[in-house]
C-alpha cells in the first residue's frame, strides 16, 4: 500500500504493478480529518501476512491492474539489474541445510532467509540484503511449506496455518484451504457495515480508532452514550482474535469505565457470539450507578423467562474474565455473555435449536431503565446531522480518557 494525505482529498486508484517487485501496489489518498465535504479521512486495510501466502497469491494481479505511474523509460537498465540480482541471489544456496542455528553460525550476521527471494525469486537488495537468498528454501516454499517453518524451524500459528510443516519431496502438491479467499474477503468487506474499508460504513459515527479495535456510537442508541467496540479486522466475534488484541480492548473498556464514572454511571458490556454473525460488535451501555446492583438479578430473571440459566463467575479484573470467556468459546455453538461492572461474567451457551432473541441484552437493559419503547434500535434512529452532533459531544467528553489521544 502507498498511502498519502498531503493533498487533503480522498482518492483510490486501480492497483499498479512494480518494476522491482512481483506484487501490485494500491494507492490511497486520504482527505483531511473533519473536512467539510465529508470525504473519507480514515481507511482500514486488512492485509494478509505475506508469510501465509503462496508465491502465486503474492504475484497475483487483479484485472484492473495498470502499469506503474512511476515507471521510468529505462527498460534496458531495469532488465540488466534484474539479471544481476538473479545471479547474485543464488550465491549462498549451497549452505542451506534447514538448520537455523548452523546457518547463522556459517553466515555470521545473516539472519534467516530472505522472504522476498523465497516468495518471488528475486530481491532488489542483492548482495546488500541481510538475509540469505537460498534456492532450496524457495523450492520448499513453492511446494507449500510454511515460511516460518523453513526460516525458524517452527510455526506459532499451529493448526490455523494453511501451509505444511514438513519438508516436501519433489512432486508433492500443496493443497490450499483458502481457494477464493481473496474474492470472498473483498466481497464481505464491501458489504459489511462495520469494516472501515467498506463503502457502507457510517464513518461519522466513529469516535476513536486504535490498532485492532475502534469505538463508534451505536446506530439507534439505547441511551445517549451507548457505544460499540468493534474489531478492525473482519472477525465474527471478539473471542477468537489474537490474544494481543485483548490489551487494546481492555484499554477501551477501562477508558469507558472512567468516562461513565465521571457521569455517575457504570458500564455494562455484552456480545452475542452467533455462528451467523459477520462482523463482531461488543455493546457498551452505561447505567446509573444506583441501578448497577440490580443488573445481575434482572438478567437472571430475564433468562429464566426464556427457559435457561446463566453460568455466573466473578473475577478480580477484566483480563481474567476475558480469558475465561475465550476458553469457553466453541465455534460449533453460539453464546451470549455479559460483563457486569463488579467483574461478574454471565455466560449462556446457546443450544443448536434454541431460539435466542438477537436483541436480548438491549431488551433487558431497556427494561431496567424503564425504556421499553427503545428496546428495538430501529425505533431510535436519528438523522446523520443529529448523529454527527451526538458523536461530537461524546468525543469532547471522552477526550481526556480516550486511549488513542
Amino acid at each position: 500500500y502507498h498511502i498519502a494525505g498531503t493533498k487533503g482529498v480522498f482518492y483510490s486508484r486501480e492497483p499498479y504493478s512494480n518494476a522491482d517487485a512481483v506484487h501490485v501496489t494500491r494507492f490511497l489518498g486520504l482527505a483531511s480529518v473533519g473536512n467539510k465535504d465529508k470525504q473519507k479521512f480514515i481507511h482500514a486495510i486488512s492485509p494478509t501476512p505475506a508469510s501465509t501466502m503462496s508465491a502465486a497469491e503474492i504475484s497475483m494481479k487483479p484485472p484492473t491492474t495498470t502499469s506503474s505511474p512511476y515507471s521510468l523509460a529505462q527498460p534496458t537498465s531495469h532488465a540488466k539489474d534484474a539479471a544481476k540480482r538473479s545471479s547474485d541471489d543464488v550465491s549462498d544456496s549451497q549452505y542451506w541445510r534447514y538448520d537455523v542455528s548452523q546457518k547463522r553460525q556459517r553466515h555470521g550476521t545473516v539472519e534467516g532467509v530472505c522472504f522476498k527471494f523465497v516468495s518471488s525469486g528475486s530481491c532488489q537488495r542483492g548482495e546488500k540484503c541481510h538475509f540469505q537468498h537460498d534456492t532450496d528454501a524457495r523450492e520448499q516454499y513453492r511446494r507449500g511449506v510454511c515460511f516460518d517453518f523453513i526460516n525458524k524451524g517452527r510455526c506459532e500459528r499451529g493448526p490455523d496455518c494453511n501451509f505444511k510443516h514438513s519438508l516436501q519431496d519433489e512432486g508433492e502438491s500443496h493443497s490450499r484451504k483458502r481457494q477464493g479467499s481473496e474474492n470472498a474477503a473483498t466481497n464481505r468487506s464491501k458489504e459489511c457495515w462495520f469494516c472501515l474499508s467498506s463503502p457502507n460504513v457510517e464513518s461519522h459515527l466513529i469516535i476513536s480508532v486504535g490498532e485492532t479495535y475502534y469505538c463508534a456510537l451505536a446506530k439507534g442508541p439505547l441511551v445517549q452514550d451507548h457505544v460499540l467496540i468493534i474489531p478492525i479486522e473482519h472477525s465474527p466475534n471478539t473471542l477468537t482474535l489474537p490474544q494481543e488484541c485483548e490489551l487494546e480492548l481492555g484499554k477501551f473498556h477501562n477508558s469507558l469505565k472512567k468516562h461513565y464514572k465521571k457521569q455517575g454511571k457504570e458500564v455494562v458490556l455484552f456480545e452475542w457470539v452467533s455462528k451467523r454473525t459477520s462482523h463482531a460488535n461488543l455493546q457498551a451501555i452505561p447505567v446509573p450507578s444506583s441501578r448497577a446492583a440490580a443488573l445481575q438479578s434482572i438478567f437472571t430473571l430475564a433468562a429464566e423467562k426464556l427457559g435457561f440459566k446463566f453460568v455466573a463467575k466473578k473475577f478480580d479484573n477484566n483480563s481474567d474474565g476475558r480469558n475465561y470467556l475465550r476458553t469457553q468459546y466453541d465455534r460449533n455453538f453460539s453464546l451470549f455473555y455479559v460483563e457486569l461492572p463488579d467483574g461478574t461474567i454471565l455466560l449462556h451457551l446457546i443450544e443448536e435449536n434454541e431460539r435466542f432473541p438477537a436483541q436480548f441484552g438491549r431488551e433487558v437493559l431497556a427494561g431496567l431503565l424503564n425504556m421499553a419503547d427503545r428496546a428495538d434500535w430501529r425505533n431510535c434512529t436519528y438523522s446523520i446531522e443529529e448523529e454527527t452532533k451526538m458523536v461530537g459531544a461524546f468525543k469532547s467528553r471522552f477526550q481526556e480518557f480516550d486511549p488513542n489521544e
